[in-house]
């Protein structure tokens, strides 16, 4: 018999190396309570929590928490059916419309996870003869669509609109092209040039879909993303996001003009084969996605906080993934894994959680520490977490003496 779990042997191997180092697992972390956006109890102790996504602090909102309690009491604990079947709740009605609103689009249909809106749609939009144009840094989920259809798919260099249009006049005339793009890009947390890009597909005739999951409540005008902020409302046609980091929830979401788009409820699988949403989450979803409409001091002190950590880190000899601080994604580059492990596991003891970060999620070679703020971070929180990075390099430094 063939083990089939043998093909990851290398990977156990790496990891069973790590976890006998002594240092702490980066990738077991539990938090035995939270207390707030920004404060956990991790290891028994509290510690400021510098890698969660929880861009505009919506976790613990008040009226966030009191809409998922009502739901919980009035729809109960879940769903258990697809939203093609029964798993269609008032609240999943009720979110889509705040999506609509928040958007200003005709439609909006929601997903299980973030995962799955990039899953279904990737999937369905491009078919056997249609071509996937998408950034060679594109997330796992856009890749795993792109994989579950069967388009075919051109990779072009990361952010390199020339790229992407010497792709785009190689595809053959009559086939249907879908260009992928994110507004921000979660590793190194760079933002894209989307004006360019979309300039060269729509000159191509191709559609366009962004994700703007790392975007979403502080980019733009109205907090939609990136292609709000550059301008390019009526050029992109399907925007895809998520629950799980700005609004604070789980779930994804995917919006559009297109006077069409309600057919793919019937026709994505990754919508039409999975229970629906729990009640209690949509309800939540909603609220907090109605309150980031009027959330401009949020959004004023997330980018405070996320300016002043990048110069902080900077000034303090760090060196950062981007040369100025382009979305609430500040990542720090280490050398090798091993530095970056010991580094991480020196700030968690210093009460500073993080992401680490290595291929294959990065680039080849890449290796981060990862931090993404909140709104709720102070600017004396920021302060305190640049103190704390700096002890953590004398403690590793002392350590490698």
């Amino acid at each position: 018999m063939t083990d089939l779990l043998a093909k990851f042997d290398s990977i156990r191997a790496e990891y069973d190396f790590l976890k006998g180092t002594g240092l702490s697992d980066p990738f077991g972390v539990v938090m035995e309570r939270v207390l707030s956006p920004t404060r956990a109890i991790i290891r028994g102790r509290e510690t400021i929590l510098v890698g969660t996504y929880n861009y505009m602090g919506m976790t613990f909102d008040p009226d966030v928490i009191a809409a998922g309690k009502a739901a919980m009491d009035t729809f109960g604990a879940g769903s258990t059916g697809s939203r093609v079947l029964n798993g269609t709740f008032a609240t999943h009605v009720a979110v889509e419309q705040a999506l609509k609103d928040f958007y200003g689009t005709s439609s909006a249909i929601v997903f299980s996870t973030g995962y799955q809106a990039n899953l279904g749609m990737v999937s369905t939009l491009a078919g056997k003869d249609d071509v996937i144009l998408l950034d060679a840094d594109s997330h796992a989920s856009i890749y795993d669509g792109c994989k579950l259809g069967h388009a075919e798919v051109v990779r072009f260099r990361h952010n390199d609109a020339a790229d992407l249009e010497k792709r785009l006049r190689r595809v053959p005339a009559g086939k249907g092209k879908l260009v992928i793009l994110e507004g921000v890009y979660s590793m190194l947390g760079d933002v894209a040039p989307l004006r360019d890009l979309v300039a060269v597909s729509k000159a191509a005739g191709a559609m366009v879909l962004v994700d703007e999951a790392h975007a979403m409540g502080f980019f733009g005008p109205h907090g939609r993303g990136v292609y709000e902020e550059q301008g390019l409302e009526d050029q992109v046609d399907f925007v895809v996001g998520t629950f799980s980091k700005s609004v604070g929830t789980v779930g994804g979401f995917a919006v559009s003009n297109h006077p069409h788009f309600e057919i793919l409820r019937l026709v994505c699988n990754p919508y039409r084969f999975t229970a629906s949403l729990p009640p209690v989450v949509a309800a939540s979803a909603e609220a907090s996605i109605r309150k980031l409409m009027t959330a401009t001091d949020k959004r004023a002190r997330l980018w405070a906080a996320s300016r002043r950590l990048h110069a902080s880190l900077k000034g303090a000899g760090f060196r950062m993934a981007t040369e100025t601080p382009e979305s609430a994604i500040i990542a720090v580059l280490m050398p090798t894994q091993e530095e970056c492990v010991i580094m991480w596991s020196a700030l968690l003891d210093q009460g500073i959680y993080c992401n680490l970060s290595r291929p294959p999620a990065t680039p080849m070679g890449v290796y981060l520490l990862r931090c993404s703020l909140s709104s709720e971070h102070s600017l004396d929180d920021v302060d305190e977490i640049t103190r704390r990075f700096v002890a953590a390099r004398a403690a590793t430094q002392a350590l490698a003496a």
